[in-house]
């Protein structure tokens, strides 16, 4: 043991579970917790937003692109407040983020004094977001809570959690032992099970598969794209697992999202292989779904929305490669297999560029202009909803949504917190003008970092889904959806950015001057207001 205060207990648990980037605001409750990061400064990098958001935000970018935890630090009461909106994005993308919260002083806890910042039980605002919260009770106990917060994060499908430390705490000393960075065991799957799969699956003449989130935390998709080779299946995604599986491959037939391949495929097969996903498929009943195999790590998950033939408990990577030891193929046409896989494929891809073909020449000029090892991350847009059906990625990790939380607001300290992850790489963020501007003021922590991240700002002047459900489900009544913008080229500029204009038909451009520019860059794209993928009009 060695005596250190609780603000020097948290960092160097925090360094010792090989933390090396924390997203943080300052404020009175954690300035202890701040002037222990000075002490650690070399091993730990503290960016300074500009906004609570931002914290939680940039942390979430951060834990998609890399796969690591993120950690966010903000004061109690409003600050906490305002981190919750990135924190529940965090929860419906299963993703590991940490937010250290501060608490007013131990003494006043629970007496509603009206201390700076207070809010009575603050712990309970957050269960709903969290896989786990606690309040640290003294400085002794700081390196056991971070450690079980790390566990939590990272066993079982992953998730955000809380934990809240008085200042007292923070400021007080004690005896501290740290605690050794573990890797936690996943539960194991039942080989009884595993083999049941397999006979189903040997014996399936049209077999398709879907990939969650899942595999891409579990590492998984170099199984995925075994097994889709092996059983030459139609694969299709999420949001979250884009890339999985090369989405130019002939397997790679497109994503479930507002709209989605789910009901054509479905409809011509007789086995489906869920693997990571909570099977969220628009327009599917128990009664259209064929034979199921279900493998999640999570047992709450198999059976919640459809039953299985067989449920697989178990970590994606390890079920997949006791799977496919077992798999015993019978003397198939690939050919035949193949073909199948491809006619589904270009069935969805044409009625993707046929609802939507303004859309995909953009998103086709766009990808045309990407790097392989571009990140891009959706913002809620209406090019944003449409790349993830039209936007090919080849890897995963390298597309960031916000899943079913649908997060407004949420792109570009997003995309920020992935660029703070992987320096060298080129982030993008699809940004409506709306969105944009929650948090322009984070171009302030692009410049002062070094964040070259590219804003691509889709302008139409409008709340554009909202403008175009008034225009087509209230018969034109438009009221608060029109936006008065400023001059997004001059914002940019303002601070120390780059700023461009052009319409959509010189996006590429655009974007490999801003690729060369090396700063932050906003693009203001002009463009008119379209269909969004969830309110189809036709």
């Amino acid at each position: 043991m060695v005596q250190m205060n609780g603000a020097q207990a948290l960092t160097r648990q925090l360094e010792a579970e090989g933390v090396d980037t924390v997203f943080a605001l300052p404020g009175a409750q954690i300035m202890s917790a701040f002037d222990a990061m000075y002490e650690v400064r070399d091993e730990i990098s503290l960016i300074q937003t500009r906004h609570e958001q931002a914290t939680t935000y940039m942390a979430d970018g951060y834990a998609k692109v890399t796969g690591k935890p993120g950690v966010a630090m903000v004061v109690p009461g409003p600050g906490a407040l305002n981190a919750a909106a990135g924190l529940g994005t965090a929860y419906a993308c299963s993703s590991p983020v940490l937010l250290i919260s501060g608490q007013i002083p131990s003494m006043f806890l629970g007496k509603n004094t009206g201390q700076l910042h207070e809010i009575s039980e603050q712990l309970d605002v957050f269960r709903p977001i969290t896989k786990w919260n606690h309040r640290v009770t003294s400085a002794g106990e700081i390196p056991s809570a971070v450690h079980e917060a790390f566990r939590q994060m990272t066993t079982g499908r992953p998730g955000p959690v809380e934990l809240e430390i008085p200042p007292d705490i923070l400021s007080g000393s004690d005896d501290i032992a740290l605690v050794g960075k573990e890797t936690f065991p996943h539960p194991t799957p039942d080989m009884e099970d595993i083999v049941a799969a397999a006979i189903l699956i040997s014996k399936s003449q049209k077999p398709a598969i879907i990939a969650g989130g899942g595999v891409v935390a579990s590492g998984a998709h170099d199984q995925i794209r075994k097994l889709a080779e092996l059983l030459q299946a139609p694969v299709m995604t999420t949001p979250l697992a884009k890339g999985v599986i090369p989405e130019r491959n002939h397997l790679a037939t497109g994503v479930n999202s507002a709209i989605g391949p789910a009901s054509m495929v479905l409809s011509d097969s007789d086995l489906l292989i869920a693997v990571g996903t909570r099977l969220s498929l628009r327009g599917v009943s128990p009664e259209n779904m064929p034979t199921l195999v279900h493998i999640d790590v999570e047992k709450s998950q198999i059976g919640q929305k459809f039953t299985p033939e067989v449920g697989l408990v178990g970590d994606a990577a390890e079920c997949l490669d006791n799977l496919i030891s077992k798999i015993e193929m019978p003397s198939i046409d690939k050919g035949q297999r193949s073909e199948r896989a491809i006619s589904l494929k270009e069935e969805f891809s044409r009625e993707v560029s046929r609802l939507a073909p303004e859309q995909v020449s953009v998103i086709d000029k766009i990808s045309s202009a990407l790097t392989h090892d571009t990140i891009v991350v959706q913002g809620m847009t209406n090019i944003g909803y449409w790349s993830s059906e039209a936007l090919p990625m080849s890897e995963p990790r390298n597309y960031v949504s916000s899943s079913y939380f649908g997060t407004l607001g949420y792109v570009y300290p997003t995309a920020l917190g992935s660029q703070a992850a992987f320096p060298d790489r080129p982030v993008v963020a699809l940004c409506g003008d709306g969105g944009f501007m929650y948090s322009p003021q984070e171009l302030s922590t692009a410049v002062k970092y070094g964040l070259n991240t590219i804003a691509l700002v889709f302008n139409n002047g409008a709340f554009g889904a909202s403008r175009w459900d008034q225009e087509h489900a209230f018969n034109g009544r438009y009221i608060g959806t029109d936006l008065h913008n400023p001059d997004f080229v001059m914002l940019a500029q303002a601070f120390g950015a780059t700023g461009i204009r052009t319409d959509t038909d010189g996006i590429g451009e655009a974007i490999t001057k801003a690729m060369s520019a090396n700063s932050p860059a906003v693009i203001d794209v002009e463009i008119d207001n379209m269909m969004p993928p969830f309110q189809i009009v036709e």
